[in-house]
């Protein structure tokens, strides 16, 4: 029996040495890729609070009444928020129920810098955002709120979003890293 056929087969070692230049490259972009998760996690945040604030704001111009998006706890923000209607008014009737449309739990990862202290009425003291029938964004004694609220993440800390409202109810994301000039 001729055996011309050459075994081309790669040792054992030759393998573990390949796994170990897989594994090191590996390791090396895993901070990269687990700042592009939480960049992700971060915007997807902050869109879903200004989808919420678009529909408080909707909810308003519709209804013609006041609409609420607050902290769902005195604590803050971090804990999630909530959009309600009616009740919310200077003078309450017995008669009203408040509506309470929809909310938004914990947000971990995601925190709000400074504990969400941003959009604070002056004269009350009361955390939210109150839109008024017209839709625009207004403290309880009638002035224009225009603020912002900073996110970060646990796991990335330079990671940071601002959410700005203007006085006209516009919103925009802002990231201070990338066009800090925009977030002015």
């Amino acid at each position: 029996m001729n055996n011309d056929h050459q075994s081309y087969g790669g040792s054992l070692l030759e393998l573990m040495v390949v796994i170990l230049i897989v594994a090191m490259i590996a390791m090396s972009t895993m901070p990269i890729l687990q700042n592009q998760i939480a960049a992700r996690e971060i915007d997807s945040v902050a869109r879903r609070f200004i989808v919420h604030a678009h529909f408080a704001r909707q909810q308003a111009l519709y209804l013609g009444e006041q609409v609420l998006l607050a902290p769902a706890t005195q604590s803050g923000w971090d804990d999630g928020w909530l959009i309600q209607s009616g009740c919310i008014a200077k003078r309450v009737q017995s008669s009203c129920t408040p509506q309470h449309w929809f909310s938004q739990g914990a947000i971990d990862p995601i925190y709000f810098k400074g504990g969400g202290k941003q959009f604070v009425d002056p004269h009350s003291q009361k955390r939210g955002i109150l839109f008024n029938a017209a839709g625009a964004a207004k403290t309880g004694q009638g002035g224009f709120v225009a603020n912002r609220l900073i996110l970060g993440h646990y796991r990335a800390p330079s990671l940071e979003r601002q959410l700005i409202l203007g006085s006209g109810g516009r919103w925009r994301i802002c990231d201070p890293a990338r066009d800090a000039r925009r977030c002015q």
